[in-house]
């Protein structure tokens, strides 16, 4: 199946692209093991003007200077020294901008996911929320800065779709440092879904 394009990265509005990414598929190959599944759970991060993102105010670091290359990259971080967390860069070279992947449906590769997730049966959480989604998927510091059009990580359009009222947007979750930006309603859901991420009324 077809991999998202460049040109579908490269758009300007991230908001608009965290919408777009629910219902695409993404999937891992790591040491000859496939897993993926589609995405129900996503949040934008708005570059420099975003008091929530890491480029805020225009922030360049080794860790955000991923942010800062075109759209089409994996932008993979460390949160509070335990999870690994999955964003995709998107916008044109020089805006920072990233989508965080929040919630998975699995698909493919479940009896991975499982062994990765050290679970002994298929529940919810295994990859609802970014923490968990990165483990079951196999997504470490390793997978930082990859071409999402490679072989290791990537995202498909298997053309699934979600109508307009079937996705909810709320404020992003754990980001109260970034005062009134907290607010914004860039995250996004399949309501109803049971790999979505708490909150998800």
């Amino acid at each position: 199946m077809p991999k998202l394009s460049y040109s579908f990265y490269e758009q300007k509005d991230v908001v608009s692209i965290a919408v777009q990414l629910l219902g695409k598929q993404l999937f891992t190959l790591i040491e000859g093991k496939l897993v993926g599944g589609t995405i129900v759970e996503t949040e934008a991060y708005n570059g420099v003007i975003d008091k929530a993102s890491h480029a805020y105010g225009g922030r360049f670091t080794p860790r955000t200077s991923i942010m800062y290359e075109a759209g089409g990259v994996s932008y993979v971080y460390l949160c509070y020294g335990i999870h690994h967390l999955f964003n995709v860069v998107t916008g044109i070279k020089g805006s920072p901008h990233a989508v965080l992947i929040r919630g998975l449906e699995p698909i493919v590769g479940i009896d991975t996911m499982l062994m990765r997730r050290k679970m002994p049966t298929l529940a919810s959480r295994i990859t609802a929320g970014p923490g968990a989604l990165a483990q079951a998927l196999g997504i470490d510091r390793k997978l930082n800065a990859k071409d999402l059009l490679g072989e290791e990580i990537w995202i498909e359009d298997n053309g699934i779709s979600y109508k307009k009222e079937q996705i909810t947007s709320s404020p992003r979750v754990g980001v109260a440092y970034a005062e009134d930006d907290a607010l914004l309603p860039y995250r996004f859901y399949i309501k109803g879904n049971k790999y979505v991420s708490k909150p998800n009324s």
